[in-house]
């Protein structure tokens, strides 16, 4: 499956309640995501909270955008990527 890295800017700053709204917002987003084939594996978070970094596993971009959209999530960018560790050599 392809992992894809994508950027994303709130300019607002991206608030997720640390409740059960929060949890059953986020829930809804895997939901839609799984819809479509998509997963979310993480996401890093700028400390201003303006611009994430999100990683999935998706069949297409396209299948990501989608997901997106269903999801209300701005994408600035979609890059597919490939893990590489340090660990990779031993």
């Amino acid at each position: 499956m392809p992992r894809y890295l994508v950027e994303r800017t709130f300019p607002e700053g991206l608030e997720i309640p640390t409740n059960n709204d929060g949890a059953t917002a986020l829930m809804g987003v895997v939901g839609n995501n799984a819809n479509e084939g998509v997963t979310w594996v993480h996401s890093y978070v700028s400390k201003d909270k303006k611009t994430t970094y999100c990683i999935y596993d998706g069949p297409t971009p396209e299948a990501v955008r989608i997901t997106a959209k269903k999801n209300s999530l701005p994408i600035d960018s979609i890059t597919e990527v490939e893990v590489l560790d340090p660990y990779f050599y031993h």
